[in-house]
């Protein structure tokens, strides 16, 4: 249900503490019923006393704060609310865009993984920058201008209450971060591995001749999953033709990746050059045979996997 009232519940009750909610909701969902019936009782439609009711109640973020004796107050109590949810606006993006460009730019002047803790460093910094200012602006206003007639909270602001999601969005964001790495590291590693030759260059891990093909339709491959990833999250549960799906794309992965690997294709012939062991052909077969079982494995772990939330969440 996603009616006024369930709305009206779930906007007070994530801003109290954890270990109260189910005795506020109970309190809150009995009052809010008497309430409703009270007015019906008197010739009242029940969609008219519902919505009248919980205007007569107020915003729920005011009243959360009196359920958890917590004072709305900072900058102080006119222009808190807007305060906060404008911060918690900009925290929202702002800094992570501000780090990732910076990361960028220095990852593409040479300092590769490097430029990571700097970039961490730089949207703290935007962070506490964001904070500071709109505090002490919002604090100005407070104390510089007479009262602003703000608009009345009305229950249309009232925000759909939360969905429960069989997918948790911290898996979903682990996911996408895994996906860009892996594809980040397939162009990095032809310019920066760990091996080097006996002048100093650089030599790729995987063999250069896979660039022409089999690299660039591997990286189609994994950015195709970010984007599943994504659009599964926004579905909220697994779904038998989001597994379908899966299973194709961990397929398409797997599959080049187990062959190149059994092929003796996927590692650059150069790095026998560096690593003896790499030179010899039994060496080399049975890490290719190691590369295709443990795609294998993972592949079909993933899937059983898969299958067996699946099934759950549309049972």
């Amino acid at each position: 249900m996603n009616t006024l009232t369930e709305r009206y519940l779930a906007a007070t009750l994530r801003s109290v503490p954890t270990q109260r909610r189910d005795e506020i909701a109970s309190e809150l969902r009995a009052s809010i019923d008497d309430m409703i019936e009270a007015r019906t009782d008197g010739g009242q439609d029940t969609a008219t006393a519902e919505r009248e009711v919980l205007t007569e109640l107020g915003n729920p973020d005011v009243l959360a704060a009196r359920y958890a004796d917590r004072r709305l107050q900072l900058i102080g109590p006119t222009y808190y609310l807007i305060w906060l949810r404008l911060l918690k606006l900009l925290l929202s993006f702002i800094p992570a865009l501000v780090g990732t460009i910076f990361t960028i730019v220095e990852a593409a002047a040479g300092k590769g993984f490097g430029a990571i803790g700097p970039g961490i460093v730089v949207a703290m910094q935007v962070a506490v920058q964001i904070t500071f200012w709109l505090t002490l602006t919002f604090a100005i206003i407070e104390r510089s201008q007479a009262t602003v007639d703000l608009p009345e909270w009305t229950v249309d602001q009232l925000p759909d209450a939360p969905v429960r999601r069989g997918i948790p969005l911290a898996d979903t964001i682990a996911s996408v971060i895994m996906l860009a790495l892996t594809i980040a590291y397939l162009p990095f590693q032809h310019y920066q591995s760990w091996v080097r030759g006996t002048d100093g260059e650089n030599i790729p891990i995987l063999d250069p001749a896979l660039w022409s093909f089999w690299l660039p339709a591997l990286i189609v491959v994994l950015a195709t999953t970010m984007v599943f990833e994504i659009v599964k999250y926004r579905i909220g549960r697994w779904t038998w033709p989001l597994f379908g799906i899966r299973a194709l794309l961990n397929l398409a992965f797997a599959v080049p990746l187990a062959w190149l690997a059994l092929s003796d294709r996927l590692l650059n012939p150069a790095l026998g050059e560096r690593l003896s062991w790499v030179a010899e052909a039994d060496n080399r077969d049975v890490l290719g045979l190691a590369i295709a079982v443990g795609a294998a494995v993972v592949a079909v772990w993933d899937l059983i996997d898969t299958a067996i939330k699946t099934r759950r969440q549309t049972a």
